[in-house]
């Protein structure tokens, strides 16, 4: 995960250059954006759920190769349409390596360390977008397509590795013979009525509000402080400081000293606090101190989340890991669109909102139970969007 975030990490801040390049502007690169996240949601359930039938090394060599041929391709495009068809088809297959990831974790993992094992390989993917941007963007000074060729490189090298190196770890594939596959909303709407609905929900509100921060930061510091790239690069690489050491040294010990309940419930209200800090923060060194606090709060989160989803579920790890990766990227298709239409109105509304999202988590994870009846392994129960 490190090496395929890596080159995610390095394409990312070529694409503004290159859809320029091409002759478009804004709006569509908020399409090309948002186009991975929506393929993403679609079907990473579906992943899962082949990875619970074939095993998970299969799918992720699937995952990368599909990843390699579509980075590769959009190294040597020169037409938009081409590569929002790439970008798309890209999604689609590359969408089967995180859900699988994580299903694996599931897999080598005692209930006890899981959130732990979950954290330390958000931790990698951290590492990877850290280092992934700068080393992008000088690759991309002389050559827009570089970043492309180097990333399927590292790609090929991450895919050996896999093959090499990683045993298959599912041993027991009857849990998932049952699945039947179904259309996205009617999923969405069986699995937020079901057992885990809250943690899904939750899931959601985590993606949408923190791309309320994410998708506007660069203006927003643009527009209130005037800062430039160069400041608002080192905000971003605290960003992904703060995210990697969060989950791969705090998440571990939080979640085995107060349980993963208690860990969730602390991570919304801090996060919905820090938003509001955030607000008050009016210089260089209180915003990254903030910044730090708030992506603390939020790192804790995710992997709490996906543990007791993974520990509570008798379907197959990778089709409920894969189900709650697709609520993830709603929000990230949602939060987005939302962030940049409330900004237009007035630069706070995105991190009032994002405030007033988490704080709404919040009471949810209060009133209602956070670690659900495991859904029994039945056909009728076994479906996922597609």
């Amino acid at each position: 995960m490190i090496v395929v975030m890596l080159g995610f990490g390095m394409v990312m801040p070529i694409f503004p250059f290159y859809i320029e390049a091409l002759g478009v502007g804004g709006r569509e690169l908020g399409i090309l954006v948002a186009v991975s996240s929506m393929m993403e949601f679609v079907f990473a359930p579906v992943w899962g759920a082949v990875s619970d039938r074939v095993g998970r090394k299969p799918v992720l060599l699937i995952g990368l190769s599909g990843y390699f041929i579509s980075t590769l391709l959009m190294g040597f495009i020169d037409k938009y349409y081409l590569l929002l068809l790439v970008r798309a088809i890209s999604g689609l297959l590359s969408s089967a390596t995180l859900s699988t990831s994580m299903a694996y974790v599931s897999d080598v993992t005692s209930e006890d360390d899981r959130a732990s094992g979950l954290g330390v390989l958000g931790s990698a993917m951290g590492l990877g977008v850290i280092i992934g941007p700068a080393f992008g963007g000088l690759l991309g000074t002389g050559n827009l397509s570089l970043p492309f060729f180097v990333s399927s490189g590292l790609t090929v090298i991450a895919a050996v590795l896999v093959y090499v190196l990683v045993p298959e770890s599912l041993q027991n594939t009857s849990t998932a013979q049952g699945i039947q596959i179904q259309s996205p909303l009617k999923g969405l709407r069986d699995a937020l009525t079901g057992s885990f609905g809250v943690l899904f929900f939750l899931a959601f509100l985590l993606s949408f509000g923190l791309t309320n921060f994410e998708a506007i930061f660069g203006l927003y510091a643009s527009v209130k402080f005037g800062y430039g790239p160069d400041r608002v690069g080192v905000i971003l690489m605290v960003v992904g400081i703060a995210s990697t050491l969060g989950k791969g040294l705090f998440t571990g010990p939080a979640t085995r000293l107060l349980g993963e309940s208690k860990v969730i419930k602390g991570s919304l209200l801090a996060g919905s606090l820090c938003f509001i800090l955030l607000l008050f923060a009016n210089t260089y060194p209180l915003i990254l101190a903030s910044t730090a606090l708030f992506i603390l709060s939020k790192t804790l989160l995710r992997p709490s989340i996906l543990s007791v989803i993974s520990k509570n579920t008798q379907l197959g790890q990778g089709v409920i890991l894969g189900m709650s990766n697709s609520f993830m990227s709603l929000g990230r298709i949602i939060g987005p669109l939302w962030a940049g239409y409330v900004f237009d109105m007035n630069v706070n509304y995105p991190y009032i909102s994002g405030s007033v999202v988490l704080f709404l988590g919040f009471i949810v994870s209060l009133i209602w139970r956070m670690e659900p009846e495991a859904i029994p392994s039945t056909p009728e129960h076994n479906r996922l969007p597609s």
